[in-house]
């Protein structure tokens, strides 16, 4: 029996999303703030800022509303939902 790739591969990425975000802009207008001190406000690593920050992690909800919390901006403006393929 032979599958179709295509429709495989297209199944498989239909859960995938992009989510970006601002928080090194926010972090520089927020009087040059370090990751560091980022870190220390929400209760994470600094590493777990940089990851977030290269988009090669996502926080969770809660990390995301004190990351947002922080800037004293909504949540929107420190990140956007982009679903892959739209």
């Amino acid at each position: 029996m032979q599958l179709n790739l295509s429709i495989i591969e297209k199944a498989f990425n239909m859960g995938k999303t992009t989510i970006n975000n601002n928080i090194r802009r926010l972090r520089f207008n927020c009087n040059e703030m370090t990751q560091q001190e980022l870190a220390k406000k929400t209760g994470v690593s600094r590493q777990t800022i940089f990851a977030i920050e290269a988009g090669k992690y996502s926080p969770s909800l809660e990390l995301a509303f004190r990351i947002a919390a922080v800037f004293d901006v909504p949540l929107e403006d420190v990140f956007q939902y982009k679903p892959t393929g739209s």
